[in-house]
C-alpha cells in the first residue's frame, strides 16, 4: 500500500510539473536605457527566463555584466543573431526610442512579442507602423510606464468612475526631475536622451508621455478635442539640442487637462491631481492618495489613503508581459500598457510637438 501511495504521489508531482506554464524566454534589445536595470536586477521567478541580450557596445555590456552578474556568453551583436540562437518568446527593448520600430519590424514577422519602454515611438508615423505590424502578425506590443505600477492611480480612477468627486472638470499631471545630466544618468543614456532624433524631443517626449498615457486611460480612449503646447530650453548648457520644459493643454467635452513635463523640477515627481464638481483627488505618488470633498465655499473634508504595491502580476511589468502572452491576463481596454492607448498617446505627443513648433493649437477631434 505504501509503495502504491508513493507511486501515485510521484505521478501527481510529475503531472503538476508539466502542467505549469513554462517560463517565458525573454530577449533584451539594448542596454543603453537607464531603466534596463529593472530586468537585469530582477530576482529569479518562474514566469521569465532572460535568454539573450543584444548590445554592440561591449564595454557597456561588460560593465553591466560585472554589476548584475549575467554572462557575456548571452550578449550578441544583432537582434537577428540573438533570435536565431535563443528563440525568444518576447523581446524587451532597452535602447533608444527610435529603435523601437526596428525591434518590432524584426520581431513581428517571427511572431515574437515586444515590450518597449515609454513612449511607444519618436513619432506618430513610427507608432502607426508598429501598430500595423502588430495587427498583421498578431503579436502583443506593450509599453511600460512606471505609473502603471501605481495602485494610487487605479484607486483614483475607480473613485472617479463611482462618482465620488462628481463629473470631471480638470486634471493636472506633473512628471519629471532636475534633468538627466543633473541626476547623473549614464553617458550612454544621456547621449540619446538629449538627441531630438533618437528620443523624439526632450522633456516633452520623455515625461509628456506619462500624462498623455494617463489621460487616454482615464478618458477610456477618447482623443482630446485639441492640443496646445509650449516648450522651453532652460538648461541650454545641459540640453543644447532639445527642450527641457513644456506645458501641454488638452481639451475634452466638459473637461481640460494640463500636462507639465519638465527636466527642471527641483524634485523627482510623478503625481496627478483630478478635479471634479464635488471634490478632488491627489495621487501624490505610488503609495499616497488624498481625497478632498467640498463642504462649501472653502470648507472641505480630507482623507489620506496609503497603499502597498499593486497585486501580482501588476507589480512587475515583466510579469504583466508574461501573463498577457500566456493568456492568463487580459488587459482592460485602453489600459496603460495597451497598444490602442499608446497610439492615442502618440497622437497627443505628435500634436504637442507640432503645436509647440508652430505656435498653433492642433485640432484632433473635430465636432
Amino acid at each position: 500500500m505504501k509503495i502504491y501511495t508513493t507511486i501515485v504521489f510521484l505521478f501527481l508531482i510529475v503531472i503538476a510539473t508539466f502542467s505549469q506554464e513554462a517560463p517565458l524566454k525573454l530577449g533584451v534589445a539594448g542596454l543603453t536605457h537607464g531603466h534596463v536595470g529593472w530586468i537585469l536586477s530582477r530576482k529569479p521567478q518562474s514566469d521569465i527566463n532572460m535568454v539573450g541580450i543584444v548590445e554592440k557596445n561591449k564595454e557597456l555590456a561588460q560593465r553591466l555584466s560585472q554589476q548584475y552578474g549575467f554572462s557575456m556568453d548571452i550578449v550578441y551583436d544583432s537582434l537577428e543573431e540573438m533570435i536565431k540562437a535563443t528563440k525568444p518568446d518576447a523581446v524587451a527593448a532597452f535602447g533608444n526610442i527610435k529603435e523601437h520600430l526596428g525591434v518590432v519590424e524584426t520581431c513581428a514577422p517571427k511572431g515574437i512579442h515586444v515590450m518597449v519602454e515609454k513612449p511607444l515611438a519618436t513619432s506618430l508615423a513610427d507608432a502607426l507602423k508598429i501598430q500595423k505590424l502588430a495587427e498583421k502578425h498578431k503579436i502583443h506590443v506593450l509599453t511600460n510606464y512606471e505609473t502603471s505600477w501605481y495602485e494610487t492611480n487605479f484607486k483614483a480612477k475607480a473613485l472617479v468612475e463611482d462618482g465620488t468627486i462628481g463629473g470631471l472638470r480638470k486634471i493636472i499631471v506633473r512628471d519629471g526631475h532636475k534633468g538627466p545630466k543633473k541626476i547623473g544618468v549614464s553617458d550612454e543614456f544621456l547621449e540619446w536622451l538629449t538627441d531630438p532624433e533618437l528620443n523624439g524631443g526632450g522633456a516633452i517626449m520623455d515625461f509628456g508621455c506619462y500624462g498623455a498615457n494617463l489621460m487616454t486611460w482615464l478618458m477610456k480612449g477618447k482623443k482630446p478635442n485639441s492640443v496646445t503646447a509650449v516648450k522651453q530650453q532652460l538648461q541650454p548648457e545641459n540640453n543644447p539640442l532639445v527642450d527641457d520644459d513644456a506645458t501641454i493643454i488638452l481639451t475634452y467635452d466638459g473637461a481640460m487637462a494640463i500636462l507639465e513635463p519638465s527636466w527642471n523640477w527641483p524634485i523627482g515627481r510623478k503625481d496627478m491631481e483630478i478635479y471634479g464638481e464635488k471634490g478632488a483627488l491627489y495621487s501624490d505618488n505610488a503609495h499616497q492618495l488624498r481625497i478632498r470633498l467640498s463642504k462649501g465655499y472653502s470648507d472641505f473634508t480630507e482623507e489620506t489613503l496609503f497603499f502597498q504595491n499593486r497585486p501580482e502580476p501588476y507589480n512587475d511589468p515583466f510579469s504583466v508581459l508574461a501573463a498577457v502572452i500566456n493568456n492568463s491576463l487580459k488587459l482592460e481596454p485602453f489600459g496603460p500598457y495597451t497598444l490602442e492607448n499608446n497610439i492615442v498617446a502618440m497622437e497627443i505627443l505628435q500634436a504637442a510637438k507640432d503645436s509647440s513648433e508652430s505656435g498653433k493649437t492642433i485640432v484632433l477631434n473635430k465636432k
